[in-house]
């Protein structure tokens, strides 16, 4: 399954290993690929646009944390093909990752029977499907390092049911299951690579903006009343921030975590109690 001997289990490794983070041009992915810099973790940006990976990648270079390589790579999760090649090209640039972190993702939600069929394909192909085809690009070409880290963005929406999701809620449950049966599959491979997925409730980001938007057309009221709606749900009072939902993916990377795998933890503010 994997053809390198390095590991990021050592923090001297961690200055000279790679990680991967899809959709790392949103508010969450750029806060995962900000807080593994500050590790000393070289990161290759991916989204689908080249303009806004060279924004953040001038960003990311900018910090004052931050003294590491950064490449990009412009790529659709939801094209196996683009996948299949864009991998086979950094893995000519670069001999290992270390890290994967599946961050890809989009919103997708109203009254289901009026939902439009192209619109829910669009949501699983890129929440599910471009999870499973980077995922398994990555560990078919041999790319991951022995004893890797798999990380999915998933969602408590993944555990639960959410009332107008139902296109995320599903693609979701199925990143919890792909990230629970690989796990355990690579358990048992000897490779030490570890899969896990962490699941965000409410995160105030460019997302949470849409998401309010689309709620307050579907509950007929305004943006400010739902945000006040989501925040009384919510028992810290508050939504999440993209830097505690990094936190919990720099810590499934480091020493501590080797034997945490098959998991699916929650950084929601108690939002989520499965």
């Amino acid at each position: 399954m994997s053809r390198n001997n390095h590991s990021i289990l050592t923090e001297e490794v961690h200055m000279s290993s790679y990680a991967l983070i899809t959709g790392s041009t949103g508010d969450i992915g750029f806060a995962i690929a900000s807080r593994l810099a500050e590790a000393g973790c070289n990161i290759i940006l991916n989204a689908r646009s080249s303009d806004a990976l060279e924004r953040r990648a001038d960003e990311l270079s900018n910090l004052d944390s931050v003294d590491v390589k950064c490449l990009t790579s412009a790529f659709d999760v939801g094209d196996s093909a683009s996948v299949d090649a864009a991998i086979r090209e950094l893995a000519r640039r670069v001999p290992h990752i270390d890290v994967l972190v599946n961050c890809a993702g989009i919103s997708g939600g109203g009254n289901t029977i009026e939902f439009p069929i192209d619109a829910w394909d669009q949501v699983i192909r890129t929440n599910l499907s471009g999870t499973f085809y980077v995922t398994r690009a990555v560990l078919s070409q041999g790319w991951l390092s022995q004893g890797g880290r798999i990380i999915n963005i998933a969602s408590t929406g993944g555990k639960q049911g959410v009332i107008h999701g139902a296109p995320y809620s599903a693609s979701k449950h199925g990143v919890v299951g792909f990230t629970k049966s690989l796990g355990l599959e690579l358990a048992r491979s000897g490779s030490g690579i570890t899969v896990n997925a962490v699941c965000p409730g409410f995160v105030e980001s460019e997302m949470a903006e849409r998401v309010r938007e689309n709620y307050a057309r579907i509950w007929e009221t305004d943006i400010a009343t739902v945000k006040k709606r989501v925040e009384e749900r919510v028992p810290i009072g508050r939504y999440v921030t993209p830097a505690e939902v990094a936190e919990m993916v720099y810590y499934l990377t480091t020493p501590q975590a080797a034997a945490v795998t098959a998991q699916a933890l929650n950084v929601c503010g108690g939002l989520g109690n499965v």
